[in-house]
């Protein structure tokens, strides 16, 4: 069987200083992760009451062993020290030992940023939140220009467009979200068409469902719910992507090659989602109304060419254009913060979840606030 361990001693006298000299410690033995708890029982009682001289000198001569858990405790008891205003040095280090506690000091203990007071907590965050809030906004004007840019070069043949990248994520956002969407929209349509002909009927007015599905199904919630979805679906997806190339430092990559990784990565993605949303927009709409005239087939006995006479009578090109309009917008908003969102991811999975939640939670609140802004827009120009 192995032998115990070698103790971690302090070799020096608990008193004995001359004047103005420093205490000397000598550390001994394996500062190891397995003795970790010991060795920060050891370091307690050693720096526990020092009282003068305030200067301490660490020698670590004796030391046989030592790994990371060993030099984070050093390194922190030496902060430790310090903050209590006492001058403390290392010295007689192995040169292996000496590049540890280096790498440790540069990269390892630091203290927690000090927290306010639990009253004033909630000013912190509200505060916090909107610094966040403009840095942000920052941000997204500053990528906007570097799409605008990278838009500029490809539209003067500098540069080469990725079109087969363009194609693949049509097919990504645009044809294989073809099915979803039309099933959320048309189940939507249908519980718009029966709790709107459960309500009308208390007033004998079931056939003005027509023009309540046909109205909101055009101009709000096909466009809504449209790009609700997608950026549910395909911006979590190109933050997930784009930081994934971001921890494995493909984007540097191409940096150091000379490339643009706007103009790769984010235009044909971009692009596709600028082309995809409006048409997913329609097929909502058409979805929605052929939800909404089912039910009201069978459960308002309104046929399907009364449904349809109605519609085109209550139903103008504007209705239409205005869902159709607001697509482009939100496919904007969405390409971008999702792509910042990515871009921002750190080198660990937990950032990467982070910012895909972010990239969804943002990109569904400001399609929100998009449509509202719209709303009022369309409301004060009477179209």
């Amino acid at each position: 069987m192995p032998g115990p361990a070698p103790d971690t001693a302090v070799l020096a006298q608990a008193h004995g200083w001359p004047d103005g000299e420093p205490r000397r410690d000598c550390l001994t033995g394996s500062w190891t992760a397995d003795r970790a708890v010991e060795l920060e029982r050891r370091l307690a009682e050693l720096t526990g009451d020092l009282g003068p001289p305030r200067r301490l000198v660490l020698d670590l001569s004796g030391i046989e062993r030592l790994d990371t858990v060993g030099a984070w405790i050093l390194d922190r008891t030496q902060d430790t020290m310090r903050r209590k205003g006492y001058s403390v040095d290392i010295v007689h280090t192995r040169p292996e030992h000496e590049t540890l506690l280096r790498e440790v000091a540069a990269h390892g203990f630091r203290r927690p940023p000090a927290q306010p007071a639990y009253r004033f907590r909630v000013f912190s965050d509200i505060g916090k939140a909107v610094v966040d809030a403009g840095r942000d906004l920052v941000r997204a004007v500053s990528f906007l220009g570097e799409i605008i840019v990278a838009t500029t070069r490809v539209a003067s043949w500098r540069h080469h467009f990725r079109l087969a990248a363009f194609v693949h994520q049509m097919e990504l956002i645009g044809l294989r979200g073809v099915p979803i969407i039309a099933l959320i929209s048309f189940l939507v349509g249908c519980i718009i068409a029966q709790q709107g002909i459960f309500q009308l009927r208390r007033f004998g007015a079931v056939p003005f469902v027509v023009e309540l599905v046909g109205i909101l199904s055009l101009r709000e919630l096909g466009v809504l719910l449209t790009a609700i979805m997608v950026a549910g679906r395909s911006g979590s997806s190109f933050t997930a992507e784009l930081g994934s190339m971001k921890m494995r430092e493909e984007i540097d990559a191409l940096r150091v090659m000379g490339f643009d990784p706007v103009e790769i990565l984010i235009l044909p993605r971009l692009f596709a989602l600028l082309l995809a949303l409006p048409l997913l927009t329609f097929v909502a709409d058409m979805a929605a109304l052929f939800g909404g005239g089912l039910v009201a087939s069978f459960y308002g006995d309104i046929s399907p060419y009364a449904f349809l006479a109605r519609l085109q009578g209550a139903i103008g090109m504007n209705t239409f254009m205005v869902g159709i309009l607001k697509a482009p917008f939100m496919a904007m908003v969405i390409g971008i913060v999702a792509s910042i969102e990515g871009l921002s991811v750190a080198s660990s999975a937990e950032s990467l979840g982070q910012h895909v939640t972010s990239s969804v939670v943002k990109s569904i609140f400001m399609v929100i606030v998009a449509d509202g802004f719209f709303a009022m827009f369309f409301a004060a120009i009477n179209y």
